[in-house]
């Protein structure tokens, strides 16, 4: 049975975190910017700092899980080329909030392929890749044993035009492989083939995502 996630914090309390990070100074933009992108961003929400300011690579191991850190598995070396699809179009703004962000555990069992347009059905969005990290960062029991998701607003274009096979996705590391041990329930940031399906991923999306107001 899926466990249930508490509410987000707090969008101010979002920002606090994100400071504290220092991914303020990595995007460019001051404390107080960010600070004012939270306080006008209403009552819920994901604060998010767009991929072009910082990208996935130099998020992942800001998450936490424990007192393991997050990683890129080894050989998603082109991780910060996953760009978003049409279905999940990011505003252009250096900050961002999404709304309504759910993991999709109903999915678990479907695959990328399958899941995709059911998400656009609904009138929803994927979560790209870089929104997904920063869920975790912000609310580490995103992630749990059994109940993790995918990211399949995020996909790599190959220069022929064609979208690589592989669908970005945020798991436990169990240890095993070129993980090694000592990264045993580690966050992990890795791939699965967009035909295949996981019992133990779902399909994180949101209602919409909104640039902050001039």
């Amino acid at each position: 049975m899926p466990t249930a996630l508490a509410p987000l914090p707090a969008l101010t309390t979002q920002a606090e975190r994100l400071i504290e990070l220092g991914l303020h100074r990595q995007a460019g933009v001051t404390e107080a910017e960010v600070r004012a992108v939270a306080r006008s961003g209403g009552q819920d929400g994901l604060l998010v700092i767009h991929a072009d300011r910082v990208a996935a690579s130099a998020l992942a191991p800001l998450m936490r899980h424990g007192q393991r850190s997050g990683f890129v598995v080894e050989d998603m070396t082109d991780v910060d080329a996953f760009a978003p699809v049409e279905a999940a179009a990011v505003p252009p703004s250096p900050l961002y909030l999404l709304r309504g962000v759910d993991r999709g555990d109903e999915m678990a069992g479907w695959s990328p392929d399958e899941a995709l347009p059911a998400i656009v059905a609904a009138d929803r969005t994927p979560l790209t890749l870089t929104e997904g990290i920063h869920w975790v960062l912000q609310q580490p029991d995103a992630l749990a044993r059994n109940q993790c998701f995918m990211t399949i607003g995020s996909r790599l274009r190959r220069p022929d035009g064609r979208l690589d096979a592989r669908t970005p996705a945020l798991w436990l590391s169990n240890g095993t492989g070129r993980d090694g041990a000592a990264r045993r329930d580690a966050p992990k940031v890795g791939w699965c083939w967009a035909r295949n399906r996981h019992t133990w991923l779902g399909f994180a999306s949101a209602s919409g995502r909104s640039a902050p107001a001039a």
